[in-house]
């Protein structure tokens, strides 16, 4: 079993460090900061194996050159960056597409292709292990903003992950809960779980406790963006009629200037 443990970094970014107990295999997932990073590393007498990246954003990526310089450690990403992130070696690095596969230890991360939020985004889906690392695809009770795709890669993006089994844990970049709870509120006011999850975020970020790893299962009773067919959402929205993408679009819109 792949240990997890979320790392805090910058403002309000979650880095991933990974460890498989049976090999010795150590990883960890978009380290937007190498200083915290080899601190605990150092903690827990542990060295680097592998960096996965889910985009070439700066705040999921610069730690990357002083990692590999300091852990020798490999970079697998996604095809679609390559050339826009920074400390990347074409010999030893992977880069990965959809439905191809990275042996972790005794582990394998299944790479889903996820654009939305950029063009390039790819989510790591760690089958066996009921986890996967969707970066800013897919937040808990949110979505990523559009920088590069269309409505309609990010419909597809988020239809792909809430397809994975039920019970899979959701580990994303941010801690954005507490705000996309309120947006999430005001689009689905008469969702009883959704009001009672509000509740134990409060709870949670009141006492500094992370609100993820959060589930596909959760999110798809209580995230608007995964719920575009709800009827409720649908009527509050004056949207019965209309397809998925368009209400997923209006939905993206609303929370961007709420």
């Amino acid at each position: 079993m792949v240990e997890i443990e979320l790392l805090p970094v910058m403002s309000d970014n979650y880095v991933c460090l990974l460890f498989d107990p049976a090999t010795g295999t150590s990883g960890v997932v978009d380290p937007g900061a190498a200083e915290p990073v080899l601190a605990r590393l150092s903690d827990l007498g542990r060295g680097l194996d592998w960096i996965l990246l889910t985009h070439h954003h700066a705040d999921h990526t610069g730690g990357v050159p002083v990692l590999r310089r300091e852990t020798g450690a490999r970079v697998a990403y996604s095809r679609g960056d390559t050339g826009r992130i920074p400390g990347i070696d074409g010999g030893t690095d992977v880069a990965l597409g959809e439905g191809d596969r990275l042996g972790f230890g005794e582990a394998v991360f299944h790479v889903l292709e996820t654009p939305g939020h950029t063009r390039g985004h790819v989510s790591f889906w760690l089958s066996g292990e009921d986890a996967v690392f969707c970066g800013d695809t897919l937040f808990a009770l949110g979505c990523g903003r559009l920088f590069e795709g269309t409505p309609e890669q990010m419909w597809r993006s988020l239809s792909k992950l809430a397809a994975l089994p039920p019970a899979t844990r959701v580990y994303c970049g941010h801690e954005y809960t507490e705000s996309n709870a309120r947006f999430a509120l005001a689009v689905d006011p008469d969702n009883p779980e959704l009001r009672r999850r509000a509740e134990e975020i409060r709870a949670l970020r009141g006492r500094g406790e992370p609100t993820i790893p959060t589930t596909v299962d959760l999110e798809l009773r209580t995230n608007p963006f995964l719920r575009v067919n709800d009827p409720a959402i649908r009527r509050h929205l004056g949207m019965e009629d209309a397809d998925e993408v368009a209400v997923f679009a209006e939905l993206r819109a609303r929370k961007d200037r709420f």
